[in-house]
This record gives structure tokens, C-alpha cells and sequence, in this order.
């Protein structure tokens, strides 16, 4: 099948912009098969697929002539396996992703290595429809991979969001490291593990001393990773705190499989904002404050969205934050430019009268690979400022 691109789009496909939007095409037809994009004088510019997913309407993936077939995943798995050889060189870390979507050639699918399991996580049907090929190319280029387990990210009725796919099944729980600290993940159970890689670089500095002899507070807290990291790295103590019930025993444990004891960590399950009014009223201190909000929250009083309520964070964050504090501020929210988000942090840290410093800026770590040409795929925004008041 070939489809026209309309002339407004032709400039960014050819430079590599690998993301289709539906006003990009002159015609949207419904198809599960490769198709050739062609500019309006019939000129071949790329070959990709149309899959509906949170964003786009599809994906280029190759900007010549040749066929999508089990040799191309091969090529595109081999290249990306290549990449991330100081990954596999590292005893201190067996947790990373191996294929990143658009950043290693294909955009709608990503694979991340537990150990020695894979969990692959699909965003749309039509690449899902691909997936027997993909696997096959999978095994090929990582023999190694003991057993695989996938995540369904796209409405599809009749898949569970998680399931296993071939191989031996994972412990549970299963244990990895990253930056020698171990953390407990279940590679089966919904759609999260129990830890999000992408951070791997910022719980480095945790661990790495960041957060040695401070009171660390962890806002959003999940599992508690940034918690153990921080606690691993030497904090005097740590705070998580998180709406989520099973916030408390998975934070319990991530503490225990490091041998740490959960009852020397405070660990509070409430709403972020209540927390803020409770650590005020106390008169409690925290000398690190980490930040790291869903792009979008709900509960029964209020809706944060990351886009319109960052900056609360920040100014709830202040009257509990030691002098010369710091605050760790985090985003995933693709939509939200850095230098937005940035300026957001800043203006509210103006508004409180407190003069601030950015010590340090983290984007996507080196597994997470990038395509040059889509900077919107460089998702992640960490900002480490130092507030003095």
C-alpha cells in the first residue's frame, strides 16, 4: 500500500521525524500491513505502518526501500544490543532497556532486560499483529534472554495487560541491581514492574553520596526506590509517601532485600498535599525533597496535572525544606518542553522569594537511546536545585 503525505509534512519525514500524525496524510485507511509514504509527485519517502496509539497515528521506520521482515528486527535488535555494551560490562546494574522504540529504529514497542528476563511493552495493535517476527528476531539476537513477558499499553479486548510469552518464568520477586543496590521487581504483575529505569541515572547519585547524612523526603514515592537509593547512599533518614495502599509493603520490601529494616524508614500512605500541611504543622525539616509526580493524578479533591500544578509542588515543598535544602524536581510528561518545565520550577521559586541555584539536569539515560531527529522522545526532565531562604 502507498500513501501521499501532504506537502507540510514532507520536509520533517525526509530529515527523519519518524512519528505520523493524521493531519500529515492526505487519506487514513485502515490496514495492519507496511506501507510506503510517498511525497505528492509519487516520490518514495519512507515505509512504516498506521497503529492509533496515546500519540500519533503511526510510525516510520525505514527511509529506504527494503523489506520489514523478521532479517530487518534482526538488524535493528543487533545494532541496538551493540549500543549498550558498557550496560552488559557492568556487574553493578542487571536492569536496563535494550530496545527503545523509535531510538533504535522502531517506534511503538520497547524491551527492557530484568537479569536474564525481557519485558516487552506493545503501544499499538498494528505492531503487535508483527509480533511472532519480532519475537523470532528477538531470540535470535539475545539466545541468552531466559524467558519474556510483555505488557499490552493499547485498548485491546481479550489481552491481559500483562502476560508471559516464551521461555522460563521469573522469580517472584525477582531481584536486580542497579548501581549495586538491589531492587524487588515482578515482571508479571500489571502493567508496572516495580521500578522505572529511566531513573536509573538519578538514583545513582542518591546511592552515590547525593543524599549521604540528609533527611530525605520522597514525594509519589511508588515502591520507595528513590528511598532505598537515597537510604543505600548514606541518608540519615527517609520518608516515602505515596496515596497508593500498596505503596507501604512494596516500599517495606524494597528496604528488606537491600537489609535494610523497613521500621528504621517512615513510610506514609496519604495524599502528597495533606502530607505537606501535616510535615508543616509538625514543624518537620527535610534537607532533600524529591519531586516525581504522574504527568496527571486524581483523587476525590483535586486533579494534578503536571502541566498546570508543578509549581504547588514547589511551594508546598519550601516551608518544609531545611535551609540551603535541596529539591529534586522530575517530569515524564513528553508534551512539556524542558525549558518549560524549567521555567515553571523557577517562577515559583521567585514567587516564594527564595533565591535558588540548578546544580545539576538529567535527561534520559544512555539505554534509553534517542532519535536525533524526534526530541520529543527525550521525555524525561530532572532539575537538582539548591534553595537558599
Amino acid at each position: 500500500m502507498v500513501i501521499k503525505v501532504k506537502k507540510s509534512a514532507v520536509k520533517k519525514f525526509r530529515r527523519g521525524y519518524p512519528l505520523i500524525q493524521e493531519e500529515d496524510l492526505q487519506s487514513v485507511p485502515e490496514t495492519n500491513q507496511w506501507v510506503e509514504f510517498c511525497d505528492q509527485e509519487g516520490k518514495y519517502l519512507a515505509t512504516g505502518y498506521l497503529g492509533e496509539q496515546n500519540k500519533g497515528i503511526g510510525w516510520l521506520v525505514s527511509w529506504q526501500r527494503q523489506p520489514i521482515d523478521q532479517a530487518f528486527f534482526t538488524t535493528c535488535f543487533q545494532i541496538a544490543k551493540e549500543k549498550r555494551g558498557s550496560y552488559y560490562n557492568d556487574a553493578q546494574t542487571t536492569a536496563f532497556r535494550i530496545f527503545n522504540g523509535e531510538g533504535d529504529g522502531v517506534g511503538g514497542m520497547t524491551v527492557d532486560l530484568y537479569d536474564e528476563y525481557a519485558v516487552f511493552s506493545w503501544y499499538n495493535a498494528t505492531l503487535y499483529h508483527q509480533k511472532e517476527v519480532v519475537l523470532a528476531a528477538f531470540q535470535t539476537v539475545f539466545p541468552e534472554v531466559k524467558g519474556a513477558y510483555e505488557k499490552i499499553r493499547f485498548q485491546a479486548k481479550g489481552l491481559p495487560e500483562s502476560q508471559q510469552v516464551y521461555g522460563e518464568s521469573a522469580p517472584e520477586p525477582l531481584l536486580v541491581l542497579e548501581n549495586g543496590v538491589h531492587y524487588a521487581v515482578y515482571l508479571n504483575e500489571g502493567l508496572m514492574t516495580g521500578i522505572f529505569l529511566d531513573q536509573k541515572e538519578v538514583r545513582g547519585r542518591l546511592a552515590g553520596g547525593l543524599a549521604q547524612g540528609k533527611r530525605v523526603l520522597n514525594m509519589f514515592s511508588y515502591t520507595g526506590a528513590f528511598s532505598v537509593a537515597a537510604a543505600m547512599g548514606g541518608a540519615l533518614e527517609t520518608t516515602s509517601v505515596d496515596l497508593a495502599k500498596r505503596s507501604l509493603p512494596k516500599t517495606r520490601e524494597q528496604f528488606a532485600v537491600n537489609g535494610l529494616d523497613p521500621e528504621t524508614q517512615k513510610i506514609h500512605v496519604m495524599d502528597v498535599f495533606n502530607y505537606f500541611d501535616y510535615g508543616k504543622k509538625k514543624g518537620l525539616l527535610f534537607d532533600l525533597i524529591v519531586l516525581d509526580p504522574p504527568s496527571f493524578a486524581r483523587n476525590k479533591k483535586r486533579v494534578f496535572s503536571v502541566h498546570k500544578n508543578y509549581g504547588d509542588l514547589i511551594t508546598d515543598s519550601l516551608p518544609i525544606l531545611a535551609p540551603g535544602g535541596l529539591i529534586l524536581a522530575s517530569t515524564n510528561a513528553a508534551n512539556l518542553p524542558a525549558e518549560r518545565f524549567q521555567k515553571t520550577i523557577e517562577e515559583a521559586f521567585e514567587a516564594a522569594g527564595v533565591q535558588y541555584h540548578l546544580q545539576e539536569a538529567f535527561r534520559l539515560p544512555g539505554d534509553f537511546v534517542v532519535n536525533q531527529a524526534f526530541s520529543e522522545g527525550n521525555y524525561l526532565k530532572v532539575f537538582l536545585y539548591q534553595v537558599k531562604q
